[in-house]
């Protein structure tokens, strides 16, 4: 095969040697299997690099889904529900995942609608951010439901970045306009000590 993938035809081992010396390119076996094999003409420098290039965007675009799980009591406080709503929000906002579950001791295992009502609420309040995956379920003392987040972990990975960037651009600027301040008001030292010179007597002899 040629370097564009046109068909040369079965010639001799000598002779596509001789073919790709003259095109400056690589003989490159690509199906040694074959009867019989088959060749191409090609840059193999060039090959392994855009192949190596393709693997890393690849690898770059791959959306891993990460669990998080967050564990709450069915008698939870409003200060720590707001704390743990908080960290299921920044894992969603990150595009993970996120295992609720709800540990009933004692007295508790006989109220399971309670741990129910407080996943009822918290879906509720992060539904901006994410989805009931899997619906409350009891698994034994505890309770468990996954919450998925409404956007990829790739689209999330890219506005954390935009954030990061506008941030450091926000304060770069509040830097350059303080310095820009400070230099403005700051005194002339020449023309102070040229002003005190000229209050002087001129009649002393200095």
């Amino acid at each position: 095969m040629g370097p564009n993938g046109e068909t040369v035809g079965i010639v001799p081992t000598d002779q596509a040697l001789k073919l790709a010396q003259e095109a400056d390119l690589d003989l490159v076996e690509i199906a040694p299997m074959g009867k019989p094999p088959v060749c191409k003409l090609m840059d193999y420098g060039k090959f392994k690099y855009e192949n190596a290039q393709k693997a890393r965007e690849a690898r770059r675009n791959q959306t891993n889904v990460i669990i998080k799980e967050m564990k709450l009591r069915p008698k939870i406080d409003a200060h720590d529900y707001e704390t743990k709503k908080g960290h299921v929000v920044r894992f969603l906002k990150a595009g993970d995942k996120v295992k609720i579950t709800i540990m009933f001791r004692g007295r508790e295992q006989h109220r399971p609608e309670l741990g129910y009502r407080l996943l009822q609420k918290l879906a509720e309040d992060v539904q901006e951010l994410g989805f009931v995956e899997s619906n409350p379920k009891q698994d034994g003392r505890n309770m468990v439901m996954v919450l998925g987040p409404h956007k990829k972990k790739a689209e999330a990975k890219l506005e954390v970045k935009a954030a990061k960037q506008e941030a450091a651009a926000e304060r770069a600027a509040e830097q350059a306009a303080e310095h820009a301040e400070r230099t403005a008001v700051q005194p002339s030292t020449t023309k102070k000590a040229k002003r005190a010179n000229e209050a002087l007597d001129p009649d002393i002899d200095l």
